[in-house]
């Protein structure tokens, strides 16, 4: 009987993650090619699976369940409903015409990119129920515990709506630190040796082109607010917002922790815009890189940093206890040697 409990709370607490298996398959199915892609692609879906893993990890012992102890109780009936429902979702949207409903809604209220409007409120109602998925069985306090998958998978999903609204930098308090990141990025890129030549400002949009020593030129870029990595530094804010608001932090440690991270992540997007830049000149591939690779660059910091955060406290626990250690024995020595 006890084995039986333990396996069902067991798969109660990977259930949530394993009910977007499916939906996401049917996805991939559909179209492999988004998958390769973070900007304007489903490759983010990836790293929540990934995030929402590792929370599962580290909350395992404090993911309890609540009244779910009945096989057929109101809870556990509507929790399976629940988990049901990202797949009927994706299906009712790719097969029964939800989404071709949101693009003609979309082009009746004038959005300026409503073709993107089905991935955008895709993200954005796969986290209404994933959230759902997780009140269910353990309540107001297991969106703690899965804090931080909900709020990065909700928060790419208002990332891209906002951009369907107002594209080409046109939202102004995300586009204010735009022309401080191109000035930046084009003092690094004189650094390393490339020239640099300001067209200005188009649509609202720092707009620069760079060549190198042999004449080779890059594109022109005009450079809107998801190109400078405002998403990065959102999903960077809420991310370890989350974690050292769990971590048993001084106030003092978590402000430094939080600063040095801001800063790298906001590093990260200028080395991000001046690769665009190197790219370009040597004839790569622009768009591949901008698509995936170099959203890779801030993601894969932004899910490192906690675990860097970690492995770096319980180095500077153990570096501590060995040197108390030490003056502990030394001390007894000395004693020792008094007595005698």
């Amino acid at each position: 009987m006890q084995i039986a409990k333990r396996s069902i709370n067991i798969l109660i607490k990977v259930l949530p993650i394993l009910s977007f298996t499916i939906p996401l398959l049917i996805l991939y199915f559909l179209d492999p090619h988004s998958f390769e892609r973070t900007w304007r692609g489903r490759a983010f879906y990836i790293f929540f699976l990934w995030v929402a893993f590792l929370e599962v990890i580290l909350n395992w012992e404090k993911l309890q369940t609540k009244k779910m102890n009945k096989l057929w109780s109101i809870r556990t009936i509507a929790f399976i409903i629940a988990l049901l429902l990202p797949t009927i979702y994706v299906v009712a949207a790719n097969y029964y015409g939800l989404n071709a409903l949101v693009v003609n809604l979309s082009k009746k209220s004038n959005v300026p990119l409503a073709d993107w409007m089905p991935l955008s409120m895709e993200y954005l109602i796969l986290t209404v129920l994933f959230t759902l998925i997780i009140l269910t069985p353990y309540g107001i306090d297991g969106l703690q515990d899965w804090g931080v998958s909900v709020l990065f998978l909700g928060i790419v999903g208002v990332i891209n709506i906002t951009n369907d609204l107002y594209p080409n930098g046109r939202f102004s308090p995300f586009q204010i630190i735009v022309p401080t990141t191109a000035t930046l990025a084009a003092s690094v890129l004189n650094l390393m040796g490339y020239q640099t030549l300001w067209i200005g400002t188009i649509d609202g949009m720092p707009t620069f082109r760079a060549w190198d020593s042999m004449g080779r030129y890059s594109n022109f870029f005009s450079i809107a607010w998801p190109c400078a990595g405002v998403e990065s530094l959102l999903l960077y804010t809420v991310t370890i917002l989350l974690f050292l608001n769990k971590t048993p932090i001084s106030w003092k440690h978590k402000i430094f922790y939080f600063i040095v991270g801001a800063a790298v992540t906001y590093f990260i997007n200028i080395l991000r815009i001046v690769t665009i830049y190197v790219i370009s000149i040597n004839k790569g591939d622009v768009g591949s890189f901008h698509n995936l690779y170099g959203q890779l660059f801030s993601i894969t910091w932004i899910i490192s940093y906690p675990l860097i955060i970690i492995g770096s406290r319980n180095l500077w626990s153990k570096i501590k206890h060995r040197k108390t250690s030490r003056s502990d024995v030394s001390g007894y020595s000395v004693n020792y040697k008094s007595e005698v």
